[in-house]
C-alpha cells in the first residue's frame, strides 16, 4: 500500500522531470536540433528550466495520502466496512499491478530519453511523406543565382528547388553540384536514388524530405539506404525516359561520409 501511494503520488512529477532533464541535456549538448528548429533553442531551454523548478516544488507542496483529514479514514461504520472485506482482499492481491506498471513506465522513459542516443529521421519517414512534394519546403527559400556562376555553396535544398522550378537541361548543362545527404531509393526506378535531407520548419514532426536524383545503376551493391554520401557531378538527361525525374546527377564515383553534426536543413 505504501509503494502504491508513493508511485501514485510521484509518477507524473518524475516523468515530467525526466522529460525536462532530457530537454536541457539535449540543449547543452547541441542535439536539440534533432527535434526542433534552432531558433527555438533558447525559448525551449528556458521554459524547461522553469518547468523543472515547478516540478521540484511539487515534491514539497503536493499532499500525500497520509496528509488527508483523519488519516484518510472514513466513518461509515464498522458494520459497513466489514461488508467490503472480501473486495479489499481481492484488490490487495492485484494491487501490485498498478505500481509495477508505473515503475516500468518510468524505467522506459529513462531508457528512451536519457540512455538511448537521439537519432535522426530516416527513409522510414521518407516513405510516409512525399519526397520533394512539399511546396513550402522547396519554394519558400528559392536560392539566389550567383552572379559569377559559383554554385559550391548550394545545398540539397537549393538544387532540389531549382529542379522543381522546371528549369530545362540548358540551364543545368554547365553546372556541377556537390551534395551531401542520406540515400533513399526511388520507388519506380531501381537505377535511381536520392541524396536526401529533411527540411525542418518548426520541429521534426513537420520535417519534409527533399532530395536530388542520382542515376547510378547497381547502387544497391555498394550502398545501403540511410547511408550518408557526398556526390559531385554535373547534370544530365535521365537515360530512363519513362522516369518522372527528367534531369539527374550521373557521378563517376560516390564518396561515403558520416552524418554531419547538423543533418537537417532550414
Amino acid at each position: 500500500m505504501v509503494i502504491r501511494r508513493l508511485v501514485g503520488r510521484w509518477q507524473g512529477v518524475v516523468l515530467s522531470l525526466i522529460g525536462l532533464v532530457a530537454t536541457i541535456w539535449l540543449g547543452l549538448t547541441g542535439q536539440l536540433a534533432l527535434y526542433i528548429h534552432p531558433r527555438y533553442f533558447v525559448f525551449t531551454v528556458i521554459m524547461a528550466v522553469i518547468a523543472g523548478v515547478l516540478a521540484l516544488a511539487a515534491f514539497a507542496l503536493v499532499p500525500g495520502a497520509n496528509d488527508a483529514p483523519d488519516g484518510g479514514h472514513t466513518h461509515a461504520g464498522d458494520a459497513h466496512a466489514h461488508e467490503h472485506d472480501g473486495d479489499d482482499a481481492h484488490r490487495s492481491r492485484w494491487g501490485w499491478l498498478r505500481p509495477a506498471g508505473s515503475v516500468l513506465t518510468i524505467i522506459a522513459a529513462v531508457v528512451a530519453l536519457l540512455i538511448l542516443p537521439p537519432s535522426t529521421l530516416t527513409t522510414a519517414t521518407v516513405a510516409q511523406r512525399d519526397l520533394n512534394g512539399s511546396a513550402s519546403a522547396l519554394t519558400l527559400k528559392t536560392p539566389a543565382l550567383p552572379g559569377k556562376g559559383d554554385y559550391s555553396s548550394f545545398t540539397v535544398r537549393d538544387w532540389a528547388s531549382l529542379l522543381r522550378s522546371g528549369a530545362g537541361q540548358d540551364f543545368f548543362a554547365d553546372k556541377t553540384a556537390t551534395v551531401t545527404g542520406f540515400i533513399s531509393a526511388d520507388t519506380t526506378d531501381p537505377n535511381l536514388f536520392f541524396v536526401t535531407r529533411f527540411v525542418v520548419t518548426c520541429c521534426a514532426v513537420d520535417a519534409q524530405p527533399i532530395g536530388v536524383p542520382v542515376y547510378h545503376p547497381g547502387w544497391q551493391n555498394d550502398f545501403k539506404t540511410d547511408s550518408w554520401v557526398t556526390v559531385t557531378s554535373s547534370f544530365h538527361a535521365n537515360p530512363n525516359a519513362a522516369s518522372r525525374e527528367a534531369i539527374v546527377l550521373m557521378p563517376d564515383s560516390i564518396k561515403p561520409t558520416t552524418q554531419p553534426a547538423q543533418p537537417y536543413v532550414y
